[in-house]
């Protein structure tokens, strides 16, 4: 019970947005469990909104989500940050931009996120805004599989930067930057309420609040 009161031992329940853990959950979890070995995850995927219901709701004690979710009364703390990008074929039209607007890619067919996941909603936002609709071919259930129809030729992919470099080895694809604002992201841990976490998930907490450069210790 010791081991268990100063956070050695125990059990995190934790929900997260795919981003997260395509992205960065994998090197930032390592550094934790070489000096909480004995402590197990309960790690599921939500779309950002659904982590903030499912930390009010208790399902977890810690989740991560887009910033521009609201968390109403919860506790939140920058995690990361990454940016939007268009992904297109090698030999698309659009491949030779080092740097496009969201508004040069509506002209073509896109390969779309699940409907309730952040990234597609801004997306929608964002072609509404130019008074433009979204030419939606597929919607698809993660990053991989954004990867592969726009590599079959599906249509164009709006995915993350550093999910398309993890994901898109050998497919001959291209990432092509945003200039628009809105493709600069923040992901943000949430909490209901530190003081009354269980010691291992404000250990947790804490690993994943550090410097980038300390995650991984």
């Amino acid at each position: 019970m010791t081991d268990f009161a100063q956070g050695v031992r125990g059990h995190v329940r934790m929900l997260a947005n795919l981003s997260s853990i395509v992205e960065f959950l994998p090197d930032d979890l390592p550094g934790f469990f070489r000096t909480h070995s004995l402590v197990r995850l309960d790690l599921q995927e939500r779309p950002s909104a659904e982590v903030v219901r499912g930390i009010e709701e208790g399902a977890a004690e810690l989740g991560i989500c887009s910033a521009d979710v609201g968390t109403r009364g919860l506790t939140r703390h920058a995690y990361r940050n990454d940016r939007l990008v268009i992904v297109v074929p090698q030999r698309h039209p659009l491949a030779a931009c080092c740097e496009i607007s969201f508004s040069d890619t509506l002209d073509y067919d896109h390969v779309g996120l699940f409907a309730t996941s952040s990234i597609y909603l801004r997306s929608q936002i964002a072609a509404q805004q130019l008074g433009k609709s979204l030419r939606l071919r597929v919607h698809v259930p993660g990053f991989d599989a954004v990867c592969r129809m726009v590599q079959a030729g599906m249509g164009v992919g709006l995915m993350p930067d550093r999910a398309f470099e993890v994901l898109s080895g050998g497919m001959k694809l291209r990432a092509i930057r945003l200039r628009d604002e809105w493709a600069n992201r923040e992901l943000t841990l949430v909490a209901r309420d530190q003081a009354g976490m269980s010691p291992i998930s404000r250990l947790m907490l804490e690993h994943l609040r550090r410097p980038m450069s300390q995650r991984s210790h």
